[in-house]
């Protein structure tokens, strides 16, 4: 592999305009699809197989009419008791009339003919039909639905439009920008030069526009959740410029070497390239294996994901190497333009020839002392890291996973104000209310099915109230309406909902089935539960495989996958203690704590799994390269830590500014994501990549690099070290004069 980079790398800085040229009509022409051909993204998470869904499936085939989504308005008057007046009935029915004559609406539901009014007579619901999902409601649709009301609030009522109908695709700003300056301001005092920095940076933009624009012309092909655009656009930007960062790192150190710009950039691909293609590949495999767990758009997400990061591989491999050449020395801090590695003058007309090597190597910057630090002190190190990282996962066992409801949301978004003005009013089980499907063969069946379908869920407990039963046109399907006595992310309604289908589930000559969103998504976090488990392990042995195959070594993989666990597991407690348990909520700007998302813990592990070999490789492949080359496994250990702890810190602090610069978006889901990859990202890389790891392979000496021969015959050499890399370049004319 290393070789091919390497001839790769130099042909592309030979052909520099060809390449520069191909990618920016690559560019051009994903943006004019993804202009032309983009499609709707979607705010459901739909499960198939599970009974919410084909409750949900039933309906749109016999029952139209209940299947399009759905809004509750919340009317509060000015003081109690005015509902029942005749003013009050007025503003009431007016509300009604301007809802039911709504483009894209069914009907409206008057709240006293079904009840709907709070005993106090102040509060009262207006429940809306429309025709289509909520993926489908037009944004003029949802406008006109939210300006519902505009003339009683003008007489001091409270109006506020909600429910499902107000999902929306999450809004990207300008906070987030401050992840990618934070990132630029990293690169450019890791560097010292603002042509490298802003190379770097250019490289990685070019990517994730290329990647996005990509998966956006798709969309109109494949369903798109609309979280996923976001997931792509965080993860493509961070490995984007941290892939570049790790090549243009090597190519600057080659210079100093004295090796020409040709030579030091097909060298830098070979070997960084190789890490960069190995690490690349492992956050790919991750993201895609997602669709092993077998959820639609949980596989959409991964695989949008996985191709950005595949275009952020490419860029880095073919785009990056050309632009180096038209940067040529200009990379290296200004200091060091105009001067070769063993101090004498440079000029430009020795841009192109190589210089001499230097003599020794510094090995007194913070990368070595703290190496030394860490193995000297080696056992402590493992103790403390271990304990605080068990401490901080204290929390996950007590981690619970739900869709987002809108008592979650923004305070002051639409969503989140019908949400409390129906709590105030009514009690949350009616913000998560459940439909129970009766369908039976003829109408009879299903007339004969329904009143014991009812008594049933009455005696049922947690139950407030059972709806009268809506009929079919043709009288086989009935649909019944549910409201909890607790709200929809409180465990008391989940263990409602499999109480109830334990109740029915005796009913004969009729299908009864429970579905809502409610239900729907205490379906997916289940499923989603049931699956974390199985992707765990199947992620784990991965590492432990690719990993051998890297380093030829039976310990240095167990010990990456166990440290990659604890990462995970001091995340996820983390994540909980604050998005979950609400301790320092106010630091991240969360509104109201709560459950934490569905698909985070699965989503969080594919991804932490990909980073986490990333650093492992950049660090132990020095390591194993200055052993194999002789030195002993204390001094391998100190010489890859010193020359890979600037790079990778570098490229962390440029990780976490990019995921962290998500937390400050309103949307809870995003946030969490965004914080939770910042965490993971820094607890990898600080505490286990640059603290347990070394302190760990020098506990273990040469037995860390142990492999049976039988192993070892069996295992294909792919030289991510480049060690086949070294052995033909010695065999050529020497480069260095």
């Amino acid at each position: 592999m290393a070789t091919l980079l390497y001839r790769l790398g130099r042909g592309a800085l030979r052909r520099r305009r060809l390449v520069v040229a191909l990618w920016l009509v690559v560019l051009v022409v994903a943006g004019l699809a993804a202009a032309t051909l983009r499609g709707p993204t979607a705010s459901n998470f739909t499960m198939p197989g599970t009974e919410s869904q084909r409750a949900l499936d039933l309906l749109a085939q016999q029952f139209p009419a209940a299947s399009g989504a759905t809004g509750t308005i919340a009317v509060k008057a000015p003081g109690d008791g005015q509902l029942s007046s005749p003013q009050g009935r007025g503003v009431v029915q007016e509300i009604v009339q301007q809802a039911a004559t709504l483009p894209g609406v069914v009907g409206a539901v008057d709240p006293f003919q079904v009840g709907a009014v709070s005993p106090n007579g102040r509060y009262a619901l207006v429940q809306v039909q429309f025709a289509t999902g909520a993926d489908e409601v037009t944004d003029e649709q949802r406008t006109a639905y939210e300006q519902v009301g505009a003339a009683a609030e003008a007489q001091g009522w409270q109006v506020a439009p909600g429910g499902e109908v107000l999902g929306g695709e999450p809004e990207i700003g300008s906070t987030e920008t401050l992840g990618v300056l934070v990132a630029a301001i990293v690169l450019i005092i890791t560097f010292g030069s603002l042509v490298a920095a802003g190379m770097t940076m250019l490289n990685a933009l070019i990517g994730v526009g290329a990647g996005m624009a990509g998966l956006f012309a798709l969309s109109s092909v494949v369903e798109l959740t609309s979280t996923a655009p976001i997931l792509a656009l965080m993860l493509g930007l961070a490995v984007g410029i941290d892939y570049s960062l790790f090549i243009t790192s090597r190519h600057r150190q080659n210079l100093l070497d004295g090796l020409s710009p040709e030579e030091a950039v097909g060298r830098a691909v070979g070997t960084a390239g190789s890490a960069v293609v190995f690490a690349g590949a492992t956050v790919v495999i991750a993201l895609a294996g997602l669709a092993v767990v077998d959820i639609p758009f949980l596989t959409v997400m991964g695989l949008a994901a996985a191709g950005t990061v595949t275009v952020a591989v490419l860029v880095a491999i073919t785009l990056q190497p050309a632009l180096l050449g038209f940067a040529g020395r200009r990379v290296l801090p200004r200091r060091l333009r105009s001067v070769t590695a063993d101090g004498t003058p440079a000029n430009d007309a020795d841009a192109d020839r190589p210089v001499a090597a230097a003599p020794s190597e510094d090995r007194s910057g913070f990368g070595f002392r703290w190496a030394r630090l860490v193995t000297r002190f080696r056992v402590p190190v493992i103790l403390v890291g271990l304990l605080g990282l068990g401490l901080l996962a204290l929390p996950t066992p007590d981690m619970r996973l739900a869709l987002p409801d809108a008592s979650t949301a923004a305070v002051g978004s639409p969503a989140r104000v019908s949400n409390d003005l129906i709590t105030e009013g009514f009690g949350a089980g009616f913000t998560g209310r459940l439909a129970v499907v009766v369908a039976g063969d003829t109408p009879q069946a299903t007339s004969a099915a329904v009143p014991q379908v009812t008594a049933l869920l009455q005696r049922t407990d947690n139950v407030l109230a059972v709806a009268p039963a809506q009929l079919s046109p043709d009288g086989r399907t009935a649909l019944l309406g549910v409201v909890p006595k607790t709200g929809p992310t409180d465990e008391a309604t989940e263990t409602l909902v499999h109480d109830i289908r334990d109740s029915v589930g005796g009913i004969r000559d009729a299908d009864v089935l429970l579905t809502g969103v409610t239900a729907i998504g205490i379906d997916v976090s289940e499923k989603l539960s049931d699956a974390l488990p199985v992707y765990l392990l199947l992620v784990v042995g991965l590492s432990v495989l690719l990993l051998m195959l890297v380093f030829r070594s039976l310990l240095v993989p167990v010990k990456a996958a166990l440290g990659f666990l604890l990462t995970v597991a001091a995340t996820f407690g983390i994540t909980v203690a604050v998005f979950q348990q609400g301790h320092l909520a106010d630091l991240v700007g969360l509104d109201t704590p709560g459950p934490l998302i569905s698909f985070l813990p699965i989503l969080l592990i594919g991804i932490l799994f990909g980073l986490a070999m990333d650093y492992e490789v950049f660090l132990v492949s020095r390591m194993r390269e200055d052993f194999v080359h002789g030195e002993s496994a204390r001094q391998a250990t100190i010489s890859g830590m010193g020359h890979g702890a600037r790079v990778v810190t570098a490229a962390a602090l440029i990780m976490i500014s990019v995921f962290g610069g998500f937390v400050f978006l309103e949307d809870p889901v995003i946030k969490s994501m965004g914080f939770a990859l910042a965490v993971g990202v820094a607890i990898d890389a600080f505490v286990v990549r640059m603290a347990i790891v070394p302190a760990v392979m020098s506990l273990l000496g040469d037995r860390a690099w142990w492999l049976p021969r039988w192993l070892s015959r069996a295992l294909p050499n792919v030289d991510i070290e480049g060690e086949g890399l070294r052995a033909e370049l010695a065999d050529r004319t020497p480069t260095h004069v």
